[in-house]
């Protein structure tokens, strides 16, 4: 029996110190010399502190920062939790959005929706709109919108709220990438919001579209994919130059 298992013994030790130890600590080894900066994450640090990684984008919600695509990682942009929505594109939660109630039997938001999506960044970028139902009237005391509201509204099945840019918004505004983790906007969008990022910092519009165009990356090998921003080398960019007064 022993003359059987002995060989599946030395064949299974031999396999594992070769591929699951050998192997891996070769490539690793192989990746930093080669690629150092890309094998420990390309991180970005900043006098001398790690701000992020160009690979992963981050939740920037400040008027005088560019603002990155949704995420549906986890509670957003969770790296230990990479997801897209998996939705289709016809979804009517994609579309309009839903509630649900909380511990405390409060209604919040479950999901965005893009429809509410379009509304606050046509109110925040200042884009010209047309709504069926003035957006006063789904605001909070505080004079916020209340996604709330506003998703009941479009959910309405006797008149729900019909909400139209009068300018085409680019589609990565406000819809999430497959990772939930993606680090760039697309020039179209980082255009839309220059002038809301310009006013906020007291910068000239086209000092702030010259920034843009700087970080503006071409597509890989000049055929790959599409223009893309990075939007934290954007941003770290902006608190450089342009620091907000």
């Amino acid at each position: 029996m022993w003359n059987q298992i002995l060989p599946g013994l030395r064949i299974k030790l031999f396999f594992t110190l070769v591929l699951g130890i050998g192997y891996p600590l070769m490539m690793t080894g192989l990746a930093h010399v080669m690629f150092p900066r890309q094998a420990d994450g390309s991180l970005i640090t900043v006098n001398g502190k790690v701000v992020g990684s160009e690979l992963i984008g981050q939740n920037f919600s400040k008027p005088e920062s560019f603002h990155p695509r949704p995420s549906s990682a986890g509670s957003g942009y969770d790296a230990t939790a990479s997801s897209g929505s998996n939705l289709g594109p016809t979804n009517a939660k994609l579309i309009r959005g839903t509630t649900k109630l909380d511990d405390k039997k409060n209604e919040v938001v479950d999901f965005d929706g893009i429809d509410v999506r379009l509304v606050h960044y046509c109110v925040e970028n200042e884009i010209p709109y047309e709504s069926s139902i003035p957006l006063d009237r789904f605001k909070d005391a505080q004079g916020n919108l209340d996604d709330v509201k506003l998703i009941k509204a479009f959910n309405d099945s006797n008149a729900p709220l019909v909400f139209t840019p009068k300018s085409p918004i680019p589609a990565d505004a406000v819809t999430g990438s497959g990772s939930g983790l993606d680090p760039d906007i697309s020039p179209a969008d980082a255009e839309m919001q220059a002038a809301r990022v310009a006013k906020a910092r007291g910068a000239s519009l086209d000092q702030v579209k010259q920034l843009v165009a700087q970080y503006t990356e071409q597509p890989s090998l000049g055929f790959l994919g599409d223009a893309r921003v990075n939007v934290l080398k954007l941003n770290l960019a902006l608190d450089a130059q342009f620091p907000k007064r």
